[in-house]
């Protein structure tokens, strides 16, 4: 009996002993794991402190991080090629990147420039001429001979061109890819179908959105129309997927952010399409001022106004593709502007002097004055900084 007394006394103090050691480690383990969370906890409040620093930093000034000599030639015309410039007169074009090398040249006499700009991709034509050059920020993609006279032109980034052609009282729209192939036509009468006033191809150049212009018993209307060109637009007659008419509307801009979105303005509303491969029925704001200018990226649209306050002289409405059930955010400024685009959060304002910079949740983030005149400015890729295109240079600025 001893024994076995014995026997349970130290198995007892066995357990009890492994008991408490399993208590130690579980302790232990607690220990530890809060000493991670309370590391994880201050390491995460101070990037947000940081960060919430960074995001209401307003900067004052700006730093001339690079410079490259460039001239200014007589009757020339800049535009934004993504991140790149594109240069232009009746004598030819260029392409010029960020760093201020020269990617491309090419020479044309073309009098009346017709013009078509997305993302990176540029088409350039003659009104009445039936040449089209088309190229991107990186290199010269081809040349098209239409077999009749141009009036528009639209080009996306995946290197087809679709171009409004007239033949007397009967207008083509025609699909080229860079290499001058026709690939798709359609054949409208201006009495039946209206006149093309606008139109805008998808960066994949699957889709092409064209708005006419008609007359119906005395009534102006236009017409928002989409075709498909890939396996869906196929099975439909005319490619046609999706049309839609409005009363008394003109619609002058139309423009596809991304494969599946499309924009179009009038001059009553904004309307937003979605749909990869047939436009659905659009999301649709209205507003009764005259827009005096749009703007817009893959996400974004912005169109301004005149403000309908005392205050500020202008009005922008942001809307947000993304998110289609929200209502436009609203700023005001008070400049004069000579362009306004969105870049890396932000959107920003500029005229020849001045520039101001503002968040997407309103923050004013930079508004001051340039050192020289300036021609263009753009994006140069890093958050706050910017290329300023001058007479004589092309300047990298960072905010501080």
């Amino acid at each position: 009996m001893a024994d076995i007394r014995s026997y349970m006394k130290e198995k007892e103090k066995r357990e009890r002993k492994q008991e408490n050691y399993r208590v130690k480690i579980a302790r232990h383990k607690m220990a530890f794991l809060t000493r991670i969370l309370l590391a994880a906890a201050v390491l995460i409040a101070v990037v947000l402190f940081f960060y919430i620093q960074y995001e209401r930093h307003v900067y004052t000034d700006y730093d001339i991080v690079a410079s490259v000599e460039s001239d200014s030639i007589s009757g020339t015309t800049d535009v934004r090629l993504k991140n790149a410039l594109l240069t232009y007169s009746k004598d030819g074009a260029h392409c010029t990147d960020i760093k201020g090398n020269v990617v491309w040249n090419q020479t044309f006499e073309i009098q009346d420039v017709r013009l078509a700009v997305s993302g990176n991709a540029v088409a350039l034509g003659e009104y009445n001429g039936r040449s089209i050059y088309i190229a991107n920020s990186e290199k010269l993609l081809g040349e098209i001979s239409t077999t009749m006279p141009i009036r528009e032109l639209a080009v996306c980034e995946a290197g087809y061109v679709a171009a409004v052609l007239t033949d007397s009282d009967i207008t083509w729209v025609n699909r080229y890819d860079s290499s001058g192939e026709l690939k798709n036509e359609g054949r409208t009468h201006v009495d039946d179908s209206g006149y093309p006033m606008a139109l805008s191809l998808s960066p994949n150049g699957e889709l092409l959105g064209v708005a006419y212009l008609y007359v119906d018993a005395g009534v102006l209307m236009t017409r928002m129309a989409f075709y498909n060109f890939g396996p869906v637009g196929s099975n439909v007659s005319d490619r046609l997927v999706s049309t839609w008419s409005y009363t008394d509307m003109l619609i002058p801009y139309v423009r596809f952010l991304d494969d599946d979105t499309a924009v179009a303005v009038g001059d009553s509303r904004l309307m937003i399409y979605s749909g990869s491969h047939v436009p659905g029925s659009p999301v649709e704001h209205m507003f009764d001022r005259e827009i005096q200018s749009v703007f817009c990226d893959d996400r974004y649209v912005g169109l301004v106004f005149y403000s309908d306050n005392s205050e500020n002289r202008y009005q922008v409405n942001i809307y947000d593709t993304e998110n289609l059930s929200s209502q436009a955010k609203v700023f005001y400024f008070d400049m004069d502007y000579t362009d306004i685009f969105f870049g890396n959060g932000n959107f920003v304002i500029y005229n020849e002097t001045e520039c101001q910079v503002i968040t997407m949740d309103g923050v004013e983030k930079f508004h001051g004055n340039f050192a020289k005149p300036v021609r263009m400015m753009l994006s140069a890729g890093s958050r706050y900084r910017y290329l300023l295109v001058t007479d004589d240079s092309m300047d990298t600025i960072q905010l501080k």
